[in-house]
């Protein structure tokens, strides 16, 4: 039976397993998938030992992405331009970097959700390696303007410079955030809300008329959709359908056909 994982920290929370046997279910497929909870200094040993040990394809998540492209021999398109890698596949002696995020990404938010990006303001909380895979997508769909605020704000600067080459982006650290009018979609690509804390951002960020996007995910909320509905976003949503369009992209690139991510969306939600 091929083996599949996701390999980051934490993971224990992940859904990942689950939605790739549903996947597997749906598609008449044999694998296995399961979980590996490595740190920073743990990742490389534990990609190798899994390839070593016969296995086929790793997801990868924090904090490990920009690592996972500097290990891979070859990229996909979408890994070379976000200079970050979500999944890793194990074929011909060489592994293979791509980067579903974007895609999965874009697909929860334009057909799931059926957001319009184009002419509207749009905020990016993190400038990581989460952040790094939806910039350019989001810059292609046209927004009036794009922003990306990080702790240091070093960070979002280089991430200005690199993909400036795509569109217009402004910076921001965190603590001047609240200089800034409401925003229409507010994304969050930090990790702050995984260990439970409260979110560092101020709430005028958001008024009715934002929509306020997770890319996390809990079974019940997390501390940015709290803290989104607190100060009055008009929506707020985890990553659910992200994980899954993502999930999805994956697997065709490890299997050769993509599952219908329709009943597995709404299965995960409920």
């Amino acid at each position: 039976m091929d083996r599949y994982a996701l390999v980051g920290h934490p993971v224990h929370h992940s859904r990942s397993p689950l939605i790739h046997q549903l996947f597997a279910r749906q598609t008449g497929q044999q694998l296995s998938y399961e979980l590996i909870d490595a740190d920073r200094d743990q990742f490389e040993a534990a990609v190798k030992g899994f390839r070593a040990a016969g296995g086929k394809g790793l997801n990868v998540t924090v904090p490990h992405k920009e690592a996972a492209h500097r290990l891979a021999d070859e990229l996909g398109p979408e890994a070379d331009i976000a200079k970050a890698v979500n999944t890793l596949s194990f074929t011909s002696g060489k592994v293979r970097g791509d980067n579903t995020d974007g895609i999965g990404f874009m697909r929860d938010l334009e057909v799931n959700l059926g957001l319009e990006i184009k002419a509207n303001r749009v905020l990016i909380l993190g400038a990581g390696g989460a952040a790094r895979g939806i910039v350019a997508p989001l810059l292609n769909a046209g927004p009036s303007e794009l922003w990306i605020a990080n702790r240091t704000v070093a960070r979002a600067i280089a991430l200005q410079r690199e993909f400036s080459v795509y569109g217009a982006i402004q910076t921001s650290n965190f603590e001047d955030l609240d200089a800034l009018d409401p925003f229409e979609l507010v994304i969050n690509a930090t990790s702050a809300g995984l260990k439970g804390e409260q979110p560092p951002f101020p709430g005028s960020l958001v008024d009715s008329r934002s929509v306020c996007y997770d890319m996390a995910y809990s079974l019940k909320d997390t501390p940015f959709v709290e803290w989104a509905t607190h100060h009055g976003a008009g929506h707020a949503v985890q990553g659910w359908g992200m994980l899954v369009e993502q999930a999805a992209e994956s697997y065709a690139i490890w299997r050769g056909l993509r599952p219908d991510t329709a009943p597995i969306l709404q299965k995960m939600r409920r």
